[in-house]
């Protein structure tokens, strides 16, 4: 059922519409708390409501007990239940855009790619910087814009037109230009980031044209892009990540050494291996909500594979 005429909004079902209206209307609220205040209460929402209720509780635990199938199930819950407190935490923060740019103004940035970032920028030299579903990913972002710099990204359409409306707005709030993730969007990025520009790519999404790399030893399809794109323009690739500290609050602002340009398999392998320390330290802050292995869908494409080989 069609809610609205085509020429003159998004388009969805009445249920869309009216989810659209209940999560506006959470986050209008939301936003207008105190900050501690507002991240406790929307963490503790998506851990003890949403989470349970949409499954992804259970499919944080079966992704962990795919990757450490010894662990104990009382600890897969509560890195779990983390991971949704850290989801909560980073979908309020990222709708009070200027309000993370301000808090991570002060935040020093970390690393050894810091001074690389800083003499590109001198230069003239595209960047692009590369991150997972980790802690914050914004918050890195929010750190540069904060000191002047301007850097754009993708962003992964929600699957509610009415959501996704006001989503996409928000997201060119921060800094842009943001592009749609996808085909024509990829191409935007390319061409900002060739004129000399910065831009963000997230790359621990499953996608099934990927090349199989290892991620927590485990091999996950994982698109070329970044790479193709560093490679094609002459830019850094940067991993950079936004580690959510103790209090739940403030973060770690930390910038790796470029990646070394080179094959772009390689190239991934080598940014995979950065985020994958990463989580190691502290897995309850990636996003193991996320169908990042799929494996039974990867023995299935093997087998076709195989059989297509072994045909006359």
């Amino acid at each position: 059922m069609s809610d609205t005429d085509p020429d003159t909004g998004p388009q969805g079902t009445r249920a869309d519409w009216i989810t659209d209206r209940v999560l506006r209307g959470l986050i209008w609220a939301a936003l207008r708390l105190p900050l501690r205040t507002r991240l406790w209460l929307v963490a503790g929402l998506v851990k003890r409501v949403i989470a349970p209720l949409a499954g992804y509780r259970k499919r944080a635990m079966a992704n962990l007990a795919h990757v450490f199938p010894d662990m104990p199930p009382a600890e897969q819950r509560r890195i779990a239940d983390a991971v949704a407190d850290n989801a909560g935490r980073t979908l309020i923060e990222n709708y009070d855009v200027h309000g993370l740019r301000d808090r991570m103004a002060d935040v020093p940035l970390s690393g050894p790619g810091v001074a690389e970032i800083e003499k590109a920028r001198a230069e003239g030299r595209p960047v692009l910087f590369v991150t997972g579903h980790f802690g914050n990913f914004e918050a890195p972002r929010a750190a540069l814009v904060a000191r002047g710099y301007e850097i754009g990204g993708l962003y992964r359409p929600m699957s509610n037109a009415f959501f996704n409306d006001h989503y996409a707005q928000n997201m060119h709030a921060l800094s842009g230009p943001v592009f749609e993730q996808g085909r024509r969007g990829t191409m935007g990025l390319l061409r900002h980031i060739k004129d000399g520009g910065m831009g963000v790519l997230l790359f621990d999404v499953y996608d099934s044209a990927g090349v199989p790399i290892d991620f927590m030893d485990q091999p996950a399809p994982t698109l070329t892009s970044a790479a193709d794109i560093a490679l094609r323009t002459g830019a850094l690739m940067v991993p950079f990540f936004g580690t959510r500290q103790a209090d739940g609050i403030s973060f770690e602002a930390w910038f790796d050494a470029p990646v070394p340009h080179g094959d772009p398999v390689e190239m991934m392998r080598a940014a995979t291996q950065a985020l994958e320390a990463r989580v190691r330290e502290r897995p309850e802050q990636w996003f193991w909500i996320h169908r990042r292995w799929k494996p039974r869908r990867q023995e299935k494409r093997q087998r076709k594979r195989a059989a297509a080989r072994t045909s006359p």
